[in-house]
């Protein structure tokens, strides 16, 4: 009996039509939400791997008729309550009927199934091999087959994984494992699975781990540019319904369409200013894109460890023209000093709890009242962490929570502003933030959102994405195409 085995790479046309993200239960991995494709059909067996300086995101597809079951359950145990964020509960900007529903979401299980790469699979004598498709030893005469059999086959999921950096052999040992369990659900040697996987590598860590991904896994690794990979990922993930979000537009009609002014009123001669919005929940509902398209010119503003701000033209030709190092490896590498939080999620969940007021000096702590003249409300930070100076040199003590909840009003609202300036200079009003600071969090979306609203008068929106750490490696993913196959 012959021994089966794989072809080479082919370009891959992903079907987008009908795709569901599926649901969240656990705040621990909100941005990490399989995406289902029902009507996709054609075999993948390609691997992104998107290497930052704190994260490594890996970005697969494996084949099955029914949606899996979300990451999250398996990481807690079905245990956690779906955030606001995470269900999308809001109706889409298009909707007429205010408690129109969202479509539907496939329900997770209490098992994750354990996912594998299903490519084609080639066998003489025309016999059906695993999860693969009959072999035919003809090119014209397996397209042809592939054409009008592969209804049969149609349904899988894009699935996402991270891990942190410094831990980049359990990011190793993952992809082996993977590629491993798809040889044996394929019924093939592992030395024909390797000829068929190949690992489409971005970011930083693309070639500072190349050697390790090439010469462990034992198969192609390609690197990918960077800063390309995320143009691409953002013009795939804004096609899937869903997936983009932002806060209602109760606030910009207020900013820029202010009440008439009332004898009554003490501000009439003053310009109408915002009060920060309570982020826990947030003060202005959540509003979904169910008829997405790619929303060009644009800017996108990447946090990850640091900061790249990126110029999207109409046409998708992009430039990185502004940046700052302080980004989520700064509110991470500080926090770690400050608290005792271990994980990124760790800090978050303090933050949540926190009342930055303990710790920021405000408006009104200097004022004693708002500065009306200036448009400057009293609960407004003046100067992030200024309470925690005293005068004679003691130190008074600050809860992990109030710290966490300062930091990261600080960081966002340094980025808001920044991201804001370069929307301003080259005239853009839609600003996307992507990279894997924001995690679905609700206070740092509102500050993000706040920030840009607040400077730009309403006239601005800040735009986020459930999958927004992974942009890279969609990217990555979607670049799996030579041009010599494509010709």
């Amino acid at each position: 009996m012959s021994v089966p085995s794989l072809p080479s790479a082919k370009v891959i046309h992903v079907d987008t039509r009908g795709a569901v993200i599926l649901s969240e239960e656990s705040p621990e991995t909100r941005d990490s939400r399989g995406i289902y494709f029902p009507n996709h059909i054609e075999p993948v067996s390609h691997i992104a791997v998107d290497v930052g300086g704190s994260l490594a995101k890996v970005v697969y597809f494996t084949r099955s008729p029914e949606p899996p079951s979300s990451p999250s359950v398996a990481a807690t145990c079905g245990s956690s309550i779906a955030s606001d964020i995470s269900t999308p509960r809001s109706i889409s900007p298009t909707g007429s009927h205010p408690e129109a529903p969202l479509p539907t979401t496939p329900p997770s299980s209490s098992i994750k199934r354990s996912g594998a790469l299903t490519p084609l699979i080639l066998e003489p004598h025309g016999h059906p091999v695993g999860n693969g498709l009959f072999g035919l030893n003809d090119g014209l005469l397996r397209d042809s087959f592939i054409r009008r059999t592969s209804h049969h086959f149609p349904g899988g999921s894009l699935n996402f994984e991270r891990f942190e950096t410094d831990n980049i052999d359990e990011c190793v040992e993952f992809i082996q494992a993977l590629i491993e369990r798809s040889a044996q659900a394929n019924q093939v040697p592992i030395e024909e699975m390797r000829k068929g996987v190949k690992i489409m590598a971005t970011g930083g860590g693309a070639h500072k781990f190349y050697e390790l991904f090439s010469d462990t896994l034992q198969v192609e690794v390609r690197r990918e540019d960077e800063m390309e990979c995320l143009i691409e990922g953002l013009k795939f993930i804004t096609l899937i319904p869903d997936e983009v979000y932002y806060f209602s537009d109760e606030l910009i009609h207020s900013v820029s369409n202010p009440s008439p002014p009332t004898a009554s009123s003490s501000k009439s001669k003053l310009e109408p200013t915002l009060e920060r919005p309570s982020p826990d929940p947030p003060k202005f509902g959540v509003t979904f894109e169910s008829n997405p398209t790619p929303q060009f010119p644009c800017l996108l503003v990447n946090i990850g460890s640091g900061v790249s701000i990126i110029k999207v033209d109409e046409d998708g030709k992009f430039e990185r023209v502004s940046g700052t190092s302080l980004g989520g490896g700064t509110l991470w590498g500080l926090l770690s000093l400050l608290t005792p939080a271990t994980t990124f999620d760790e800090m978050l969940a303090f933050s949540e709890k926190g009342d930055n007021a303990n710790v920021d000096m405000l408006v009104g702590d200097i004022y004693g009242q708002d500065y009306s003249r200036l448009g400057l409300k009293s609960t407004m930070i003046a100067s992030s962490f200024g309470k925690v100076f005293r005068k004679g040199g003691g130190k008074g003590n600050f809860s992990p929570e109030d710290i966490s909840r300062s930091l990261l009003y600080a960081v966002s609202n340094n980025i808001g502003q920044i991201a804001y300036m370069n929307a301003e200079k080259y005239s853009l009003d839609r600003i996307y933030f992507g990279g894997c600071f924001i995690r679905g969090h609700a206070a740092t979306i509102t500050t993000l959102s706040y920030a840009i609203r607040f400077w730009s008068k309403g006239t601005k929106r800040a735009v986020f994405l459930r999958h927004e750490g992974f942009l890279g490696s969609i990217g990555a993913w979607i670049k799996n195409i030579d041009p010599e196959e494509s010709e």
